[in-house]
């Protein structure tokens, strides 16, 4: 199963003084805007998400169809196979996407110790 590009989501209280914090240790901003309430930061291949106000814990994210640099991918596992592979491996969704769509769609799922798992694909 390709899962794309991984991040870690973090919840964070201060989104400029999590914005520092990390550009102290090297990460850059990659991606969103203070405005839009989220920062991708990103040193080298890692990818960190501050998310401000936008859920509760932090969460562990995967993009198909995506590389680190946010590039599309030729060759991937849309969300929806890998949705049904999961289900197909009695794996319970706590969010899923139309099993017939296409394009972007998100599932959502949790480990054995209740981590948030985010499947979200953009393409």
């Amino acid at each position: 199963m390709k899962l794309g590009a991984f991040s870690i989501s973090l919840s964070v209280k201060d989104l400029q003084a999590s914005r520092k914090f990390y550009e102290q240790l090297g990460f850059s901003v990659f991606a969103g805007s203070e405005e839009m309430n989220y920062l991708i930061m990103k040193n080298e291949q890692t990818l960190i998400g501050l998310f401000h106000e936008m859920f509760e814990k932090n969460i562990l994210t995967f993009n198909p169809g995506w590389n680190q640099d946010a590039q599309v991918l030729e060759n991937f596992d849309d969300v929806r196979s890998i949705q049904q592979s999961l289900k197909n491996g009695g794996i319970p969704l706590a969010q899923e996407t139309d099993p017939n769509g296409k394009g972007p769609g998100s599932i959502l799922l949790f480990d054995p110790d209740g981590n948030g798992i985010l499947i979200d694909q953009h393409v």
